[in-house]
């Protein structure tokens, strides 16, 4: 029961009831209610936004973000292991198969290098896990690149390495005559007596002694660039042209085994000692040139001989004695 309020009238000297207007109650009741309603609001508000008060989907998001915040870790773990691989590759690659081939190592400055456009990773900035999201996304990028770049690498070693055993076969790499069929090299490459003049001159080959038909075998893979005898004193002669700047000369033949443009392997049979041309004997004059110039063959002989027969021949190649051409 609502209590009566009263009031003194001094004119009438006496108590008289206070009446409340109904406008004023009115307003009274609507103040009310609307203090009440942002009441309950804020109330919901700060129920919904602490975490004591987690509804099903708030709990099931949270436990969401922990197993990614997991599997971002263990993607870490997992790029520390391939970077750690791929430096490995790398160091093997400059400090290997580079030296091997004779090419220039790739600087960290290229393999490691990051992308300049940072625009790429806006999209990924301005939530609450971007740093690790976007830490993550940089390094699989990085490595990426370091992966193109190391795959492309190999493909340019797989080349050189074809390159290297096409040069390996070109090499002359071999005796012209064969140990069983060599009486013994009577001379070598230097300075030495010309056996017609007997001046001491340039012998620019080293001379193979054996009986007339002998095998004469081409010391590298090739192709027959000559075979004839239109050059002065060389008598029926081969000239093999075996690529990577290498050429080899046989000279004095008594008969060819081959035809010019012919392509040979190295082993092959290609003509039979003689002693046509300026020859004091029967032997094999064999000639080596690298880049349009003549050099020692007995430089590149490690194809079908020995140490002590290498040690042998060297000797007996170094007498500066009379040559046979």
């Amino acid at each position: 029961m609502a209590k009566v309020k009263y009031y003194y009238d001094s004119e009438n000297l006496a108590y008289t009831k206070i009446k409340t207007r109904k406008r004023i109650k009115i307003g009274y009741a609507l103040l009310f209610l609307v203090a009440s309603a942002l009441f309950g609001f804020l109330v919901f508000v700060l129920l919904i936004n602490t975490p004591y008060f987690e509804t099903p989907k708030d709990r099931l998001q949270a436990r969401e973000i922990e197993n990614l915040k997991i599997q971002y870790a263990i993607l870490n773990k997992k790029l520390d292991e391939i970077d750690e691989a791929a430096e490995a590759l790398e160091e093997r690659d400059n400090n290997i198969y580079r030296v091997y081939f004779n090419k220039t190592e790739i600087p960290d400055s290229i393999r490691k290098a990051g992308f300049r456009n940072s625009e790429k990773y806006k999209v990924l900035e301005g939530y609450n896990n971007s740093q690790l999201v976007l830490n993550t996304t940089k390094r699989v990028d990085k490595l990426a690149k370091q992966l193109a770049i190391q795959s492309q690498s190999l493909d340019d070693i797989l080349k050189l390495a074809g390159a290297k055993e096409s040069l390996l076969l070109a090499i002359p790499a071999i005796q012209p005559v064969r140990n069983e069929n060599l009486k013994r090299v009577a001379s070598g490459f230097g300075y030495r007596i010309d056996p017609f003049t007997k001046v001491r001159k340039m012998h620019n080959g080293m001379d193979f002694t054996a009986n007339t038909g002998a095998p004469i075998y081409a010391t590298g893979d090739g192709v027959v660039e000559r075979a004839d005898n239109t050059a002065s004193g060389y008598g029926n002669h081969i000239v093999i042209r075996h690529g990577f700047g290498y050429e080899s000369l046989y000279a004095h033949l008594s008969k060819y085994n081959c035809r010019p443009g012919q392509h040979v392997k190295r082993g092959d049979v290609i003509g039979y000692v003689g002693s046509t041309g300026r020859s004091e004997g029967p032997h094999c004059h064999y000639e080596v040139h690298k880049d349009g110039k003549v050099v020692n063959p007995l430089n590149f002989y490690y194809g079908n001989i020995s140490a002590v027969e290498y040690v042998a021949i060297s000797q007996m190649a170094n007498q500066e004695n009379q040559s046979l051409d």
